[in-house]
C-alpha cells in the first residue's frame, strides 16, 4: 500500500477533476473511479492509502464500497473520506459506524479537503504501537489482532470506536478532553464538531454493556477511563 496513491471516486467529472487536481498539486499519485462497482474493484487492485468516495453513486453507493472494505482484512487498513450532499447527523453517524476516517458534506473547500487527507496519512505513517495488550478491568483490547473483548466476549468495534477505546485505556484515569480526541482520532486542528465525539462514545458504551461504566464523562472537559 503505497502512502502517496489516492482514489478519488465520484460520479460528476468536474468534483473528480477539482479534487484529482488539487491532491496531483500537493504531489500525491491519484486514480479515478466513476461508480461504487469501479471503486471498489481499483481499491482491491490498487490497495490506496485514503480513498475520497461520494455517498450517493449508481450502482453501489459510497456507504456499500466502504462497508466491503472495512470488512475484508486485506483492504480494512484503507483510510476512507466519504462525501455526500446530505448533512444530517445519521448520514454521519452511519459513515463512521461502516469505519469510515472522515466525513465532508458538499459543496466543501478543496484546501479543507486536502488537510484532512494529509492529516489522516500522518496519523497512518506515525502510528506506533505501545503494547500489544491492553487490559482495563474486563475490557481486553488486542492491538495487533484488531480484536476488543469484555468478560472473554468478543465485541464489534469500528474503526473509530477502536481507536479512542485505545487513546482512553493507553491514559487510564487521565481524563481526555473532546478536542484532544478530535485532534487523535480526526486529525482536526481546531475545536469543531466536538458531538462527533460525544455519538462515538455513546455507543461505544453500548457496545461495552455494563463495562462502559469505566468510561466517565467529566463534564465541561471530555472522557477518562477508570480501572
Amino acid at each position: 500500500m503505497s502512502n502517496n496513491n489516492i482514489l478519488v471516486a465520484d460520479d460528476e467529472s468536474d468534483v473528480v477533476n477539482l479534487i484529482s487536481q488539487n491532491l496531483r498539486t500537493a504531489g500525491f499519485q491519484v486514480s479515478n473511479a466513476a461508480d461504487g462497482a469501479s471503486a471498489l474493484s481499483k481499491a482491491r487492485m490498487e490497495r490506496p492509502a485514503l480513498i475520497v468516495l461520494d455517498v450517493m453513486m449508481p450502482g453501489m453507493t459510497g456507504f456499500e464500497v466502504c462497508k466491503h472494505l472495512k470488512g475484508d482484512p486485506s483492504t480494512e487498513g484503507i483510510s476512507v473520506i466519504l462525501l455526500t450532499a446530505k448533512s444530517e447527523e445519521i448520514d454521519r453517524i452511519l459513515g463512521f459506524e461502516l469505519g469510515a476516517d472522515d466525513y465532508l458534506t458538499k459543496p466543501f473547500s478543496p484546501r479543507e479537503l486536502l488537510l484532512r487527507v494529509q492529516s489522516i496519512l500522518r496519523r497512518k505513517i506515525g502510528t506506533v504501537v505501545k503494547s500489544p495488550v491492553y487490559r482495563v478491568g474486563e475490557i481486553v483490547l488486542d492491538i495487533e489482532r484488531h480484536q476488543t473483548t469484555v468478560d472473554n466476549k468478543a465485541i464489534d468495534l469500528t474503526v473509530i470506536e477502536f481507536k479512542l477505546l485505545r487513546t482512553l485505556m493507553d491514559r487510564v484515569g487521565r481524563v481526555q478532553t473532546r478536542d484532544h480526541l478530535l485532534q487523535q482520532i480526526w486529525g482536526y486542528d481546531r475545536p469543531v464538531e466536538s458531538r462527533t465525539v460525544d455519538t462515538h462514545m455513546r455507543r461505544l458504551r453500548e457496545k461495552l454493556g455494563a463495562a462502559g461504566d469505566q468510561i466517565q464523562t467529566v463534564r465541561g472537559f471530555g472522557y477518562r477511563i477508570s480501572g
